[in-house]
């Protein structure tokens, strides 16, 4: 399932906008719908709206009811005026204010016999939101998976939450997230330190502690038949935090997902950690979880608190965790922006009349950062210190460009070098 075009007639300040997401003509994947999405834009000029009614799009589809046979329907649409229009497979569809519809001649083969019943088929959408660290979430993060086991317990709860099927699901990851989704997100990880802990005291009670050969002989064993469901994300994560001298420990048991610097070679509490290596983990950490085959990822300015060296790869590690996902990202980011090819850039600006409107992009991808400042933000980079240098460099070569005296004309040229140099014009 993707998302195809947004045409919106009015929502909000956002008026009168038509958003094509498929490749454009002489591509290779032309008509088809783009892997990933970037919007672009000044704050206020709705990117994050945007994101939501995407969403919001999402949660009408997944409702549909079949009607009469043709199309289908849910008691309440969109909450705007406009559509959207999805592609499932080779079947099109469109959300709007009347519900969700498919073309007559398509809609049994969209259906799916669910016993006596049809349905829609499964929608899968994880929405990621700029604000998505709490203390509740981190204190969570925080506990030693045996006391939220027990905690757990106590309250006679389930951390399972229909773990066992992935085929259709929509979170939202927000401050506000169900501590039940995290609990659940981590189950693996917690049975197995449970399972550990159990194997570790019946050691303990054999008397093989004393026994330095014997208690490796049957750890080893032990660990053949129950695999550290940590090693698998580690080997994924572990390549973005290391730049931060970062990398999970496969051998502490204190925390579910314990994190250890390599510079001091000691585990850092996740409450200890930088806002932008806690906003990473809690993005990744769901998108390792989840099967995202077909699934649409929402993340909304996924560059908040991370250095640029960050930035640059940022996009490729959530490919790469989800690379048959249908990626869609607001950013401020030129860095962010790099990661996608120009017709998968919408910028969205103010137009002369102060009205939204939206451009393609126009910078390669890969581009150089300031290429892409200039070219599809269209952001003069340079403050008024690097204009006024820029400005005397330009009167420093004009002026020795009209030089006649020798001398005078080699000193313009040192002075013009020298600024060159400096601010490497």
């Amino acid at each position: 399932m993707k998302i195809k075009k947004l045409n919106i007639g009015s929502y909000r300040h956002l008026e009168n906008i038509n958003l094509d997401f498929t490749y454009p003509e002489g591509h290779a994947k032309a008509g088809m719908p783009l892997d990933k999405i970037c919007f672009i834009g000044q704050s206020a000029t709705g990117k994050t709206s945007i994101l939501e009614l995407l969403k919001q799009s999402a949660f009408v589809l997944s409702g549909a009811e079949p009607l009469n046979g043709k199309g289908l329907l849910r008691h309440e649409g969109l909450k705007f005026d406009g559509e959207v229009e999805f592609l499932y497979e080779d079947i099109q569809l469109a959300v709007n204010r009347n519900g969700a519809h498919v073309d007559g001649n398509q809609y049994f083969k969209f259906l799916q016999k669910r016993g006596p019943a049809w349905s829609a088929p499964e929608l899968k959408l994880l929405y990621f939101s700029a604000e998505i660290i709490s203390d509740k979430i981190i204190r969570i993060f925080n506990q030693n998976p045996l006391n939220i086991l027990n905690a757990l317990s106590e309250g006679g709860q389930s951390y399972y939450h229909k773990r066992n099927d992935d085929s259709n699901y929509i979170y939202e990851f927000t401050q506000e997230v169900d501590e039940q989704i995290w609990f659940s997100l981590l189950s693996k990880i917690l049975d197995y330190r449970k399972n550990f802990t159990q194997m570790a005291a019946e050691l303990i009670n054999k008397g093989s502690i004393g026994d330095l050969e014997k208690l490796n002989k049957e750890f080893n064993r032990w660990s053949e038949q129950n695999k550290n469901p940590l090693i698998p994300f580690a080997e994924l994560f572990n390549p973005i935090i290391e730049k931060l001298n970062l990398e999970i420990d496969l051998v502490n048991t204190e925390y579910s997902i314990p994190i250890k610097s390599k510079v001091k070679n000691e585990i850092v509490p996740i409450s200890g950690l930088s806002t932008g290596t806690k906003g990473l983990l809690l993005s990744f950490f769901p998108l390792y979880e989840f099967n995202t085959d077909d699934a649409i990822i929402l993340i909304d300015e996924p560059e908040r608190s991370l250095f640029p060296d960050l930035q640059v790869d940022l996009m490729s590690y959530y490919q790469r965790l989800a690379p048959n996902a249908q990626l869609i990202t607001a950013t401020h980011s030129p860095f962010i922006a790099a990661a996608f090819e120009p017709e998968e850039r919408f910028i969205l600006y103010f137009d002369d009349n102060g009205k939204i409107s939206v451009r393609r992009g126009e910078a390669p991808i890969g581009d150089d950062p300031n290429d892409i400042l200039r070219n599809d933000f269209q952001v003069d980079f340079y403050n008024d210190y690097g204009k006024k240098a820029y400005k005397q460099y330009l009167d420093l070569k004009r002026r020795m460009q009209e030089e006649t005296e020798p001398q005078k004309k080699k000193e313009l040229l040192s002075e013009l070098t020298q600024l060159g140099d400096k601010y490497n014009f």
